[in-house]
């Protein structure tokens, strides 16, 4: 839950930024607040009976981030503080009674977590499947969300996904409260903007959660969130938790509030009677207040230089063989689907790095010759040589994928992947000399392809000579009367050249209208003769209908 009514508070501070905001970033994950929330999402129809769906979701979550090169580490609940335990026992429906020693949580020590629940087992499966994908979980010691801030105050991470509020309180400077794939962003607030907008520091937000209740505090009873926000804002961040040591909450037992307030609460007074967890005695409200400011301020975690902290942040390797065994046991994948699921996003992944390390080069000053050495020359240790071999060994073809400009690329070193799509401007960035290898071959093909029609042009003009070189034989023979039986087949002949013979015939066989003895002959007997007009320099044989008075002439 966090601090009552804190994210209303915050609401003017959020920000709704695209995924790929996340690109090359290193976040540490509440593990617990992303499975309660895997938990609720709607269960979608399943075909096979082990299928598990916060852990799908689960995995289709990692994949995305994956392929952004956005490094993760789970953090895991450990034991429950001895200032929360009236609070979980509370949310678990195991009596509402509050013992002396709960109440008392200088007495009382933090409780182990069941691990054999069923809520664990899902946090134990969330861990396999992410150290399956390279991902590693920082156990903490009490708060999950208290050692992500940890982690985020140091600057050993850019961020924290929290739907627990009060990991602003534990010192965090950026949250991720929630992520959507399939609208491809994520909601985020910076306590840069909180301090800016609202005037609200750390020490401010810790007595909100004193006024307004939180996990480890019940609260002021007849205080909402804009008495509250007054109150804090009245004293200034810098001096109001000095105020809490020294006076306890009886400051905010006189509030001013405006004439519109006091109509709605029907009184005449301006002084607001309020109880602080039931007690009268103020030696005893501030001693709890100091429990919980201490709390927040100085909660159980694992330092920043510790052992376990280095460990997870070190890099740690994708175990395919492992996934496999897990997709196929909560899935029912075979090893194919698996690899068509992941490799696609780690061979990406390994792209943007490299991407990454051409960058920082030209940052700091090294200017290498990278358009014009091959990837296989990168490889070669040098000085002055990027130690890394380029994961693209070539680009098969241009895509276009919803609007994106893509290529679809090959790759080398991959067991089990070939080819897949990836963004232009990522290739772009990573080894521009393929595009310009791809383009210089496209150009190449382009301008082969031009040359093979004319080839056929030339082909056809050399039969037609010959064709016309056989008539000009025949028409010699014609004339010269040697082979009179050439006029009968000429006319079969003619379908050589059909378009040709199409159109002369129609020229040959029009008569003049204005001869009255044409017009009865065309009625009444026409002959039919084989025609070679000498004139054309490629004479052809066409078929002549001629009419009596015609042939009388």
């Amino acid at each position: 839950m966090g601090v009552k009514n804190l994210w209303d508070i915050l609401e003017s501070c959020k920000k709704t930024l695209p995924l790929h905001h996340l690109q090359n970033k290193r976040v540490c994950i509440d593990l617990s607040c992303w499975m309660v929330q895997l938990q609720n999402v709607k269960k979608t129809h399943c075909g096979f009976v082990k299928d598990k769906p916060y852990i799908r979701n689960l995995f289709h979550r990692l994949r995305a981030l994956i392929a952004l090169n956005c490094s993760l580490i789970f953090v895991a609940d450990g034991s429950i503080p001895a200032i929360k335990l009236a609070t979980y026992r509370r949310r678990l429906n195991l009596g509402l009674e509050v013992t002396q020693d709960e109440t008392n949580s200088q007495k009382a020590c933090s409780l182990r977590r069941n691990m054999g629940s069923e809520f664990s087992c899902m946090i134990k499966e969330a861990k396999d499947i992410g150290l399956a994908l390279g991902i590693p979980c920082l156990d903490s010691i009490e708060e999950a969300e208290a050692q992500c801030a940890l982690l985020n105050s140091e600057s050993l991470c850019d961020g924290c996904f929290s739907s627990d509020s009060d990991v602003f309180l534990f010192g965090a400077r950026t949250v991720y409260r929630e992520i959507c794939l399939g609208e491809g962003h994520v909601v985020c607030y910076e306590m840069e903007e909180v301090e800016r907008k609202l005037g609200f520091g750390r020490n401010s937000l810790i007595t909100l959660a004193l006024i307004l209740g939180s996990d480890y505090s019940p609260g002021v009873h007849g205080l909402g969130p804009e008495s509250a926000c007054q109150i804090v804002k009245s004293i200034g961040d810098s001096n109001v938790l000095q105020k809490i040591a020294s006076e306890g909450l009886p400051f905010a037992k006189k509030i001013k509030t405006s004439k519109k307030q006091m109509r709605s609460k029907k009184t005449n007074s301006l002084d607001c009677e309020i109880h602080f967890n039931g007690s009268d005695n103020n030696s005893e409200r501030k001693n709890e207040c100091l429990q919980v400011i201490d709390a927040y301020l100085k909660p159980k975690c694992h330092p920043a230089d510790s052992d376990a902290v280095c460990r997870v942040l070190s890099q740690h390797p994708f175990q395919r063989l492992k996934l496999q065994g897990i997709c196929a046991q909560f899935f029912g994948w075979p090893p194919e689907k698996t690899d068509e699921y992941t490799l696609t996003k780690i061979a990406e992944r390994d792209l943007r790095r490299f991407a990454n390390l051409r960058s920082t080069s030209s940052e700091l000053g090294v200017n290498l010759p990278l358009q014009k050495l091959s990837c296989t020359q990168l490889a070669k240790p040098s000085q002055w040589q990027i130690p890394v071999k380029c994961p693209v060994s070539g680009v098969v073809k241009q895509r276009k994928v919803q609007g994106t400009e893509c290529f679809e690329v090959l790759w080398e070193g991959f067991d089990g992947l070939k080819t897949s799509i990836v963004p232009a401007d990522l290739l772009e960035s990573a080894c521009p000399e393929k595009i310009a290898e791809f383009e210089e071959k496209t150009a190449l093909g382009k301008k082969q392809n031009q040359r093979k029609p004319g080839s056929k042009k030339s082909g056809n003009r050399l039969a037609m000579a010959e064709i016309d070189l056989k008539l000009q034989t025949l028409l010699l023979d014609i004339e010269s009367g040697s082979n009179t039986a050439w006029s009968t087949s000429l006319s079969s002949k003619a379908a050589i050249s059909e378009d040709r013979t199409a159109s002369t015939t129609a020229s040959h066989t029009k008569l003049d209208p204005r001869n009255a003895g044409c017009r009865a002959a065309l009625s009444t007997d026409t002959s039919q003769y084989a025609v070679i007009d000498l004139r054309s320099p490629s004479p052809v044989a066409r078929t002549r209908t001629v009419s009596r008075c015609q042939t009388s002439e």
